[in-house]
């Protein structure tokens, strides 16, 4: 991913001889420039109250959870299983195709879209993050990115995927490894690299 050009004075500082620059942070500057979070405030309020009041439950039964992100605008496929605790950031940024599996606590941080195929399983744990901020940014801007999971793929227990990956048809992101480039179909990446 190219990160957004910054002008040479926005308080990137030179490191010392053979050092990488320093960015001089000032996040009381931040100001949330291209994030819009698609949806009116009451939406959004209405979305984290029953989130975190029903849905993240180990009570509140399985088979209802699809119904309730449907409400809120997500797109969900047939005979998918959402399990307890997990944890959805904004229903209408989400598309899930048939017999998909997401285990207990899995978190879709979706500041952007996630797309998740059919008979794809994320895994207990498992972290689906479309946010990140502009590294160069004094101000830490935002650098969001879509996530797209392709038809028969596996993000294992604790694995991460990160802004703007795709992982393709039948690829695995192992236990607790990191997917920071797309994968491509069939392809494995473990905490180790590329198996």
């Amino acid at each position: 991913m190219a990160e957004t050009a910054v002008p040479p004075d926005a308080g990137i500082r030179p490191g010392p001889p053979g050092h990488r620059a320093v960015v001089e942070r000032s996040l009381r500057g931040f100001t949330g420039a291209g994030y819009d979070k698609g949806r009116p405030f009451v939406l959004q309020a209405a979305w984290f109250a029953v989130l975190h009041l029903v849905f993240v439950k180990w009570w509140f039964p399985a088979r209802w959870r699809p119904a309730v992100l449907r409400a809120f605008g997500a797109r969900i496929g047939r005979r998918v299983l959402i399990r307890h605790g997990v944890r959805v950031h904004w229903p209408w940024r989400l598309s899930v195709g048939d017999d998909v599996w997401i285990g207990e606590g899995a978190w879709l941080l979706n500041l952007r879209q996630i797309t998740i195929g059919h008979d794809v399983c994320v895994s207990q744990g498992a972290l689906l993050c479309t946010g990140s901020h502009q590294r160069l940014s004094p101000t830490f801007e935002f650098d969001n990115g879509p996530i797209r999971l392709e038809p028969g793929a596996w993000v294992a227990t604790r694995a991460v995927v990160l802004r703007g990956v795709t992982v393709g048809r039948g690829a695995v992101v192992g236990a607790g490894a990191v997917a920071r480039r797309d994968l491509g179909p069939g392809e494995v990446v473990t905490g180790g690299g590329v198996a």
